[in-house]
């Protein structure tokens, strides 16, 4: 008989959360976890509503607290769910007003995270993913300029030229991947004054001539 083996979890806290970005929608209690750094899958996350207040995790109190004040009000868009009344014989017997069941509520995500930038808290879990890429090399932005990205990322990767002048060995690199940046024609060859004109802006050997032969 084969042993089983558990499969091995070798993620790490910060990829566990990264998977609750997955989500659209979240629980009062899950939002607020997340809020302040608490994965809800940990020990911490699965059994604080348990715990005393003063045992939860910092933060928790004030930031559940306040995002369910905000669901009341309207200011997070979600779905509110009143707490349900029991009578004696511990059948329903309606909801109880103005109440708010944490667990059964949700808030979308989106609303979220407006409200929390609103409220001047901009790093942490919800905060906007930043682009570490510069504008000037962000095929998003709108002053992307292909020639400039070309010679930039030219200048970057041609670090040795080798036998050949610092131009020529640019030259190579951009004539390579030219495509990349769209400086090709229509047969995919790439453009001769696109690739004079990017060597020309990424060449710091502006004496030409080939790279000199130290001397002993």
């Amino acid at each position: 008989m084969t042993n089983f083996i558990p499969p091995d979890n070798k993620l790490n806290e910060l990829d566990a959360l990264d998977f609750w970005r997955l989500c659209d929608e979240l629980s009062i209690i899950q939002a607020a976890l997340l809020t302040i750094g608490v994965n809800p899958e940990s020990t911490e996350g699965v059994y604080c509503e348990d715990w005393k207040p003063e045992e939860r995790p910092k933060g928790y109190e004030a930031a559940k607290t306040a995002i369910t004040n905000a669901l009341r009000k309207g200011v997070i868009e979600g779905r509110l769910t009143p707490i349900v009344e029991f009578d004696w014989n511990g059948q329903p017997n309606g909801y109880i007003d103005g109440s708010i069941n944490i667990i059964e509520s949700s808030v979308i995500v989106e609303s979220l995270k407006v409200w929390l930038a609103q409220r001047g808290l901009k790093t942490g879990f919800f905060a906007p993913i930043t682009n570490s890429t510069p504008d000037y090399l962000d095929t998003n932005s709108l002053r992307y300029a292909p020639k400039l990205a070309a010679a930039i990322h030219a200048w970057l990767s041609v670090t040795d030229p080798g036998k050949r002048s610092p131009k020529q060995a640019l030259e190579k690199w951009l004539r390579e991947h030219a495509a990349d940046f769209g400086l090709v024609d229509d047969e995919g060859n790439p453009i001769n004054q696109a690739v004079e004109d990017c060597s020309k802006v990424a060449n710091w050997n502006q004496t030409g001539g080939a790279p000199k032969t130290p001397e002993n």
